[in-house]
Formats: C-alpha cells, structure tokens, sequence
C-alpha cells in the first residue's frame, strides 16, 4: 500500500469513528469514560494521526457506540449523487461562529459585568489562551484555569458564559439544507473541545449530514495554519479550485485562498445577503 492510500484509509476510518460517535449522541469524552481511553488517544484516532489502532482499540469503541466491528471497518461509502456549480464548486466548507452561529461577544461583556474587570481585558486574557484551546494544547479545564488566573479571578467557567448567549444564525438551517442537497458540504472551524459537539447535540448548528467535519482541536491545528486546509481538502476528497469556503475572517479567507480554494467572506450581522451571495455563487449548472 502506498503512502498516499494509507493516509486516505486513516483518514476514512477517522472520519466514521467521529460521525459513529456523533450520531450516538457521545462527546469525545463520553466515549473514552464509556470505552476506557485517554481522551488524547480518541482524539489523535479521530484526526488520523495514530496509523495503525489495534483492532481491539477498535473494536472496544465500536462496542462503546454501540455499533458493529464491520460498520467501523468496512468500506466508506462514496457519494456520487451531487452536483458541480457553474463555476466548479463542488464541496462547500463553513465555519461556525461569526457564520452559522452569532460571535460570542456577548459573552464578554457579560463576564466584564459579571467580574468587574474591565471589558478590553477580558478579552485580551480569553485571546491570549483562545488559540492553545482550539488547537487542543490546553483541555477546557486548563483553559479556565489559565484564563481566570490572568483576570485575577480564582475560578472561571467560560463554556457557561459561551452557551449563555451563543444564538443560531438566521436561516442558516434553510441555507446548509439547501447546500447539502446539492453539493458536498462539511464544517472548518476553531473551536475548544467539545465545543462543537455540544452545538449540534443542542441543536444549534445546522443538522445536516456533513461530509467532512474539521474541528481544530481534533485535528490539532488552527485556522490560518496550512495544516487545517490540507487536512481539510483531503478529506473534501475533490481539488481545491472545487471548494468554496465560507468564514467570517478575512485572514482565514486569505489563507485558504493561497491554497487555491474559492472563498467568499460571511457577514452574521448581514445574514440573509450574505446566504443570498452564498445561494447565487453555488447555482448549480
């Protein structure tokens, strides 16, 4: 077996693994209390990064999820039903806050009230450590600890302030459905653990059937990082002049672009000319 078809097999078994568990209902976590794995095993299964998981590892997982050994191993499915647009775009990548859900400044503002602590350096202490989070450097827990202690606080919840305010986009649930009955359609997003996980476990991403989801700190990269996109375009399986990404970051735009992928910036305070420039870039031919 060539280098290339083993990555391309990692990454199948990768990506059932992760849609397996999501489709059960089980965050990362949930699945290495249920089936007795570090969380940093799971993780580095799911990114493709272990090349070789034992067979019992496996199997043990597919037991946790209460599928079978074959489901997991067997054969990836291909997808041969969906449409190319005009221009060529065939796989559709969002990003999640600041497109498909609204940005969390809201959550600053209330932790600002909430601690006394000025608002600008709220938000330089959560940017200071956001990055290490996402990238999956720092767990959640050590985030908060990092986090407080650089407000001078003696503990801090930040996923309580997150979930306290994070709203869906307007008519992002119409949008995707739209998107993934045509085209191949999956998520490019820095986000904490399992953050993105409770989002849609809540409902407040779009439920669609995602093709490809790429959670940084699954993956163990960040946007802008070329990493994230080549892992990404590997697993769209299609060249990059066939993907539209769509983010709300003109610095996340500008990375994918040198890599060749089309882009098109997202405005959530304008969302609905937003999907509409979406919608016209992705008629179908």
């Amino acid at each position: 077996m060539s280098g290339s078809e083993s990555t391309s097999d990692e990454l199948a078994l990768a990506k059932k693994i992760q849609s397996a568990r999501r489709a059960a209902g089980l965050t990362q976590q949930q699945l290495c209390d249920k089936a007795g794995l570090a969380y940093s095993t799971l993780a580095k299964i799911e990114r493709g990064a272990i090349k070789s998981p034992s067979i019992f590892t496996i199997s043990n997982i597919a037991n946790s999820i209460g599928v079978s050994l074959d489901e997991l191993i067997g054969a990836v499915p291909v997808t041969s039903d969906k449409k190319r647009s005009a221009s060529g775009i065939s796989f559709v990548y969002f990003d999640v806050n600041g497109c498909l859900v609204h940005f969390f400044q809201k959550a600053f503002t209330k932790l600002a009230h909430d601690t006394g602590q000025p608002l600008d350096k709220v938000e330089s202490a959560f940017w200071h450590y956001n990055d290490d989070a996402c990238r999956g450097d720092l767990s959640v827990e050590e985030f908060n600890q990092a986090f407080a202690i650089k407000l001078g606080l003696t503990s801090l919840d930040w996923a309580s302030y997150y979930f306290g305010v994070v709203e869906p986009v307007e008519g992002m649930n119409e949008l995707l459905a739209w998107v993934a009955g045509n085209y191949k359609i999956g998520l490019l997003t820095n986000v904490m653990p399992g953050v993105l996980d409770a989002l849609r476990h809540r409902k407040l991403v779009p439920d669609v059937a995602y093709d490809a989801v790429i959670d940084s700190s699954v993956v163990g990269a960040i946007k802008p990082e070329a990493k994230i996109y080549e892992l990404a375009e590997a697993q769209a399986g299609v060249s990059p002049s066939e993907i539209l990404f769509i983010d709300d970051s003109r610095v996340n735009l500008t990375a994918a672009e040198r890599l060749g992928w089309r882009v098109m910036w997202f405005d959530d305070y304008h969302a609905e000319e937003s999907a509409a420039r979406v919608r016209a870039a992705l008629e179908p031919i």
